[in-house]
C-alpha cells in the first residue's frame, strides 16, 4: 500500500492548482501557479491555452522540486475545469479558438437565437438548462460558426478545457457528463446523448461535438513527451474528470441525494445532490462527477469578486495596514464589517456585477447599492456586500427545499472564503441554516485526483475514494435569530429589487 501516486489537476479562472495524493487520499502536496486571461474588452474573456499549459508544468516541476514527490508513481491523472471554457479543436488538437469562458458576453445575441429556434421550454426540457452567453458554450460555438466560418470548418471537435487537457496528455478527444450538460445540446433529464434535435435547430454539427463520457472513464494513457520528460510514466491512464464544481463537492463528500454543499471563492455556489431527474430553472443543472446523480447549482456568479473589488477599489488603507502584520486586508475588512449593524442600516447589495446565473439568468445585471443615506459609511456598504450573498443563498435554498419538497437544516462550506467567520455568520443567520465549516481549500483538484484513483482502478468506486477523504470541521456557525426582523425586511427588498430594475438594465448597456 502507499505506493502508487494520482494527481488531480484544476483549471481555474485565472490559475491552475495541482494536487497530489495516495492511495489513502492522503494530500502530498498541493501548488498553483497563475496564467493569462485574453480579454480584448470587457465582453471578451478567453484562456491563453499556451501560458495555461505552462502553468500546468510548472505546478508538477513545483511539487517534484519542492516536495521532493516521485513522479513515477502517479499511477492516474485526471482533470477538474472551470466550467465552461469553450475550446476549438483541429485534427490534430490544435487550438483554433482559446477557450472562451463563462464570463464571456460576446454570444448574448446568439443565446436569444437559440432560445428562439428551440423553444426555451423545449431547451429546458431536455438540457435542463437555459442558454446563456458564455454560461452554457453552445452560444459560442454558435458565434464561432457566425464570425468565425474558417475556424468553424477546420474544428473537428469543440470542447471544454478538460478535453483539451485531456488530448494534449493523451491525444483522445473526450468531454464528460458534467461538462456536456453546459453546452445546450446535451440531454441533461436522463439521455445521457448529444441531442440531435438540438443540433439541428441551432445549427452545430452533431459530428463536431466530442465523444461523452462518464467523469471515472479512462479516454486514454499518457503520450504527452514533456510530462513524460518529466517521469511521469508514458501510458499512465488520463481520466476525463469534471467540472470544478462537482470535483469539489464529491472531495466534500457531496454522493448521495439530499448532500448540501457551498463552496465559497470568485463565485458562492450553493450544490445539491438528488438521484431524480427533476430541475428548476432557478438553477444551473447537470449530471454529477457521481453516476446516476444530478446536481443543482446556485452560482452567484461575482460575490467573492464583488468583495475583492470593493476591497481593491475602496479599501487600499486596508490593504497597506495588512502589510507586515498578521492579518490580510480581507481580515481587517471583515473586523470593519462587524462595526456595521446587521442589515446595513437599510443598505441593500445586488451583487450582479457581470450579469448574473441563477437564479435570474441575465446577462444585462449589474451591481446595484440600494438604499444609500447621507449617513452611509465604507462600513455599511462593506457588510452590505457580504449580506447580498446571505440573501442570494436563502433566496437558492428556497427554491431547493420547494423542488426535493426537502427542508434544509445545515449545509458543508468549503473553499477559500469559507472561513470568514463574519460572513458565514452573516449567511447562517439569513438562511437560518447552520454552517459546517470544512478545514478545506481547493478541493476541486483533491476530487479530480479520487476520480483518477477510481479509473486507474486504485479506489473500488468514487464513494470509497470521497470517503477515504479527511473531512476536519474548522468550525460550526450555528444560525441565530436575533436579528431576523431586519434581515427578513431586507431579503424582501433583495428578492423585489431586481424584478423592479430589470429592464433598466438593457437601457445604455453595451451588449447587443
Amino acid at each position: 500500500m502507499g505506493n502508487k501516486y494520482l494527481l488531480g489537476v484544476d483549471v481555474g479562472t485565472t490559475s491552475i492548482k495541482v494536487a497530489i495524493i495516495d492511495e489513502n487520499a492522503r494530500v502530498l502536496g498541493m501548488s498553483s501557479s497563475s496564467y493569462k486571461l485574453i480579454t480584448p474588452n470587457q465582453d471578451y474573456a478567453q484562456i491563453d491555452t499556451e501560458d495555461m499549459w505552462r502553468a500546468y508544468v510548472k505546478c508538477i516541476r513545483l511539487l517534484q522540486e519542492g516536495k521532493g514527490i516521485n513522479l513515477s508513481k502517479i499511477a492516474g491523472i485526471s482533470i477538474s475545469s472551470l466550467c465552461p471554457g469553450l475550446v476549438a479543436l483541429g485534427e490534430d488538437g490544435k487550438i483554433l479558438v482559446d477557450p472562451i469562458i463563462y464570463s464571456d458576453r460576446r454570444s448574448t445575441e446568439e443565446a436569444e437565437i437559440i432560445k428562439e429556434a428551440v423553444g426555451v421550454d423545449t431547451l429546458f426540457e431536455i438540457t435542463a438548462n437555459t442558454a446563456m452567453a458564455g454560461a452554457m458554450s453552445g452560444t459560442s460555438m454558435l458565434w464561432i460558426k457566425r464570425n468565425m466560418p474558417e475556424a468553424y470548418e477546420k474544428t473537428k471537435y469543440f470542447g471544454h478545457v478538460n478535453t483539451l487537457m485531456a488530448q494534449r496528455m493523451s491525444g483522445e478527444f473526450a468531454i464528460d457528463y458534467s461538462n456536456a450538460s453546459y453546452t445546450s445540446l446535451f440531454e441533461t433529464t436522463g439521455g445521457y446523448r448529444w441531442s440531435e434535435f438540438l443540433c439541428e435547430k441551432t445549427g452545430i454539427a452533431i459530428e463536431k461535438l466530442p465523444p461523452l463520457h462518464a467523469s471515472t472513464d479512462v479516454v486514454g494513457g499518457l503520450i504527452n513527451r514533456e510530462l513524460i520528460q518529466m517521469g511521469i510514466p508514458e501510458g499512465t491512464p488520463i481520466v476525463i474528470g469534471g467540472g470544478d464544481t462537482a470535483c469539489a463537492t464529491l472531495a466534500a463528500g457531496v454522493t448521495k441525494a439530499g448532500n448540501v454543499c457551498e463552496s465559497v471563492g470568485t463565485t458562492n455556489v450553493l450544490t445539491i445532490c438528488v438521484d431524480q431527474p427533476k430541475f428548476d430553472r432557478g438553477f444551473i443543472n447537470r449530471c454529477h462527477v457521481v453516476e446516476g446523480t444530478w446536481i443543482y447549482q446556485g452560482a452567484l456568479s461575482h460575490t467573492g469578486s464583488s468583495y475583492q473589488w470593493f476591497r481593491d477599489n475602496f479599501c487600499q488603507d486596508l490593504v497597506e495596514k495588512a502589510v507586515g502584520s498578521e492579518k490580510n486586508a480581507f481580515q481587517l475588512m471583515n473586523e470593519e464589517a462587524d462595526q456595521a449593524n446587521p442589515g446595513s442600516d437599510g443598505l441593500v447589495f445586488l451583487p450582479y456585477m457581470l450579469g448574473e446565473r441563477s437564479p435570474i439568468w441575465d446577462p444585462y445585471a449589474r451591481g446595484v447599492f440600494f438604499g444609500l443615506s447621507l449617513q452611509t459609511t465604507r462600513k455599511e456598504m462593506n457588510r452590505a456586500i457580504m449580506e447580498g450573498c446571505g440573501y442570494g443563498l436563502r433566496q437558492l435554498s428556497e427554491i431547493a427545499e420547494r423542488v426535493t419538497g426537502q427542508k434544509i437544516t445545515e449545509f458543508a462550506s468549503i473553499g477559500g472564503g469559507a472561513k470568514s467567520e463574519t460572513w458565514a455568520q452573516i449567511k447562517a443567520d439569513i438562511t437560518g441554516k447552520d454552517i459546517k465549516i470544512l478545514d478545506m481549500n481547493d478541493m476541486a483538484p483533491i476530487g479530480a485526483a479520487l476520480l483518477a484513483g477510481v479509473g486507474a482502478g486504485v479506489f473500488k468506486d468514487v464513494y470509497e475514494a470521497s470517503d477515504k477523504v479527511e473531512k476536519n470541521v474548522y468550525k460550526v456557525i450555528k444560525s441565530s435569530d436575533v436579528h431576523r426582523d431586519i434581515y427578513e425586511k431586507r431579503y424582501q427588498v433583495y428578492t423585489k429589487l431586481y424584478p423592479q430594475i430589470k429592464e433598466l438594465y438593457k437601457v445604455g448597456s453595451n451588449l447587443h
